[in-house]
């Protein structure tokens, strides 16, 4: 018996010892906590990444997913406040203005079609959206569809009786506090807390979604004279910035900015690969044979001087049986048409063709078989942005990080790479979680949605998640991220 009860005593020390083993290696929650920011009053400022807009609209179910959105509900954990949105009418996305459609509605996936490509279509249904129906603001998600920089400090932006004009946004002059408000002046009669700034993205996207079918503004520090796919100067976007964290930081507010990642990197840019025409030997031999004379006349042009080799092997005009470059015109070449020649060369892969010519090349005009656009018919300018507006689109860009980097310095913000991470969206790894990935695949990378440059659901928590992890890092707070496998890739046809 003695001996049993040894056995059974050591038996209870063990039992003991393991379980406090298991209480010290316990992970213990840490309390949510907001640091040394306060989220009382949060505002959001941006363009169509903060408003949500998604598949080519905005509508309801895409601004309950916004990154500001989802910051919100983190930071009501904190003593964050109440945070309101300017809810478009319906699902179906799109605009009225005074009962006319203005804005399409959203796009959504029908399946795909025997050769395994995506069917994407607008949803049926009129948009029942009103511009002219006011809301009462001021809100907090200030994210503002199709505004620049500069739009931000400009007064009457959100001016109604503008807005036919062109000179106006219509979604802002759906909830702008007054016609002559700026949306700065409707983020500081808020006297926000926080705030967010993701601001830039549309001062060269214009640019580059038209195929560079715009101008390069460096060098105009004068944005009234500037056009819709313009490139804004880089200083007017510092001036700019600048005013605008100055204001917004003025009575102590805290916040978060975001650098801008190069948006030649969307899935906009990348689906269309640069040689999507299939020939065969006969066919390739056919339209060789139609570009004989343009190809000698570069030739004759190297031969008096007028064109270097160089030049000449890049306009070389050259099919072969297999996948093929489309042929474009390209405005950078040396104009040669004072004697009688076009400017014309096969893409390569530093050029970028545009997501909407996926449905073009190949076509014919006018039931033509001979004329077949990319092919026979050169593309047009907006169909490719060529690798000299890409490296305007990137020079540009780099500028404006050069500013975000160094206010968010001065200011001491937190601060989101989005350059770094639409980087590795883009790789072949992109982000794991759990047990899934995500890209920046079209259709089926589950970052971006359909119309190949806005994010899905999923794609904005993915956002909200980076911007979350900044203001950790900086403000030592200790808000909860959110499990990207909770929310959806692609809306559905029909939202319920």
């Amino acid at each position: 018996m003695i001996k049993n009860f040894k056995w059974l005593l050591l038996v209870s020390l063990s039992f003991v010892a393991c379980n406090n083993n298991d209480d010290e290696d316990a992970v213990v929650e840490v309390p949510i906590a907001s640091g040394s920011a306060s989220f009382a009053k949060y505002v959001a400022l941006g363009d169509s990444f903060a408003a949500g807009y998604s598949d080519s609209a905005l509508f309801k179910a895409a601004q309950e997913t916004s990154y500001p959105s989802i910051l919100a509900q983190q930071f009501a954990q904190a003593g964050g406040g109440a945070f309101a949105i300017p809810m478009m009418a319906d699902n179906t996305g799109g605009l009225l203005l005074g009962g006319n459609v203005i804005a399409g509605s959203r796009l959504a996936l029908f399946g795909f079609s025997p050769t395994g490509s995506p069917i994407i279509t607008p949803v049926s249904g009129v948009p029942t959206t009103e511009v002219t129906a006011h809301l009462a603001g001021p809100f907090n998600n200030l994210g503002i569809p199709g505004a620049k920089s500069y739009h931000l400090v400009a007064p009457g932006y959100g001016n109604v009786a503008f807005v036919a004009a062109g000179k106006a946004n219509p979604y802002y002059a759906r909830f702008a506090v007054s016609a002559t408000t700026t949306v700065l002046a409707d983020a500081l009669v808020q006297t926000p807390t926080f705030f967010s700034l993701f601001i830039g993205g549309n001062d060269v996207l214009g640019y580059a979604t038209s195929g560079g079918v715009g101008v390069n503004q460096t060098g105009n520090l004068d944005p009234s004279t500037y056009g819709g796919n313009d490139i804004t100067d880089p200083n007017v976007f510092a001036n700019v910035y600048n005013a605008l964290v100055t204001n917004l930081t003025a009575n102590g507010a805290k916040g978060v900015v975001g650098n801008l990642p190069y948006v030649t990197a969307l899935p906009y840019f990348t689906t269309v690969p640069y040689n999507p025409v299939p020939l065969s030997e006969a066919a390739a031999a056919q339209l060789n044979a139609g570009y004989a004379q343009y190809n000698g006349g570069l030739q004759l042009m190297v031969k008096n001087t007028l064109l270097t080799e160089e030049e000449a092997a890049k306009r070389t005009i050259k099919f072969a049986a297999g996948n093929n470059a489309v042929v474009i015109v390209d405005s950078y070449l040396t104009n040669l048409s004072a004697y009688g020649l076009p400017s014309y060369r096969q893409v390569t892969k530093e050029d970028l063709v545009v997501l909407t010519a996926r449905s073009f090349i190949g076509t014919t005009i006018g039931g033509d078989p001979t004329k077949v656009n990319g092919v026979s018919v050169p593309l047009a300018d907006q169909w490719v942005l060529t690798k000299d507006e890409v490296k305007e689109v990137k020079d540009a860009t780099d500028a404006y990080n050069v500013t975000i980097d160094a206010i968010a310095k001065s200011k001491g913000l937190a601060f989101v790479d989005t350059k770094a991470a639409l980087t590795q969206l883009s790789s072949s790894a992109g982000v794991r979680f759990g047990n899934f990935q995500m890209t920046s695949s079209y259709v089926t990378g589950g970052a971006f949605s359909l119309d190949g440059v806005h994010p899905t659901p999923r794609g904005y928590a993915y956002i909200a998640n980076l911007f979350i992890n900044a203001i950790n890092t900086k403000y030592g707070a200790t808000l909860r991220t959110v499990d990207l496998a909770q929310y959806q890739t692609l809306f559905p046809v029909t939202i319920q």
